[in-house]
């Protein structure tokens, strides 16, 4: 990968790239796979390579995803992602109205697709070896902070999600490949009122 920080997306053109829910898609499963072909993609989502091809392009476009060294067979573009993650932050957008839309839309769009992961495991569940499903967790905690401490938590996650990150591509670059599934971790911090 290009950048080692996940890209803050500030402009609304990546914005509306990004929100499109095929382009989700593939922009997850790049970073779960590492490098693919718009052929293996399709596999992996069920869509014509042709419709993927064009959407992988519009990603690269956006500097959200790169043309990767061969990886087999020449005749086939392989992609990969150009950046470590992305982030988007409410106050790049809050003064434009198209920028909300699209934020929220965004916003929504992840959410969805996350609770079709997490509802993906659940139905599946069973089929999970027993260290897998102890090991699984999923937690609710309701605090009352204030802004500054919400925002220090968020960071502190980041941070320990980064750190987890990081110790499993060196495991994995030093050939400790045994019994490592794909783990999806999912955090939300944001206010409400009883």
């Amino acid at each position: 990968m290009a950048n080692k920080e996940p890209r803050r997306i500030q402009d609304l053109g990546t914005l509306k790239a990004l929100g499109h829910p095929l382009r989700m898609q593939l922009f997850r499963a790049l970073q779960v796979v590492g490098t693919a072909t718009a052929s293996q993609l399709a596999d992996q989502v069920g869509e014509a390579v042709s419709l993927v091809s064009y959407h992988l392009r519009k990603l690269a476009a956006h500097g959200l995803i790169e043309e990767a060294e061969g990886g087999g067979d020449a005749r086939e573009r392989w992609w990969r992602m150009a950046v470590e993650g992305v982030t988007v932050k409410d106050r790049d957008f809050r003064d434009a109205p198209e920028g909300v839309v699209a934020h929220s839309a965004l916003s929504r769009l992840q959410v969805r697709q996350q609770s079709e992961m997490y509802e993906d495991y659940l139905d599946s569940r069973a089929a999970w070896e027993p260290a897998w499903r102890d090991a699984a967790f999923s937690s609710e905690h309701l605090l009352s902070l204030t802004p500054e401490e919400l925002r220090l938590l968020g960071q502190e996650l980041d941070a320990l999600a980064a750190r987890w990150s990081a110790l499993a591509r060196a495991a994995e670059e030093a050939g400790r490949t045994e019994g490592r599934e794909n783990v999806a971790v999912h955090l939300y911090g944001f206010p409400f009122r009883t």
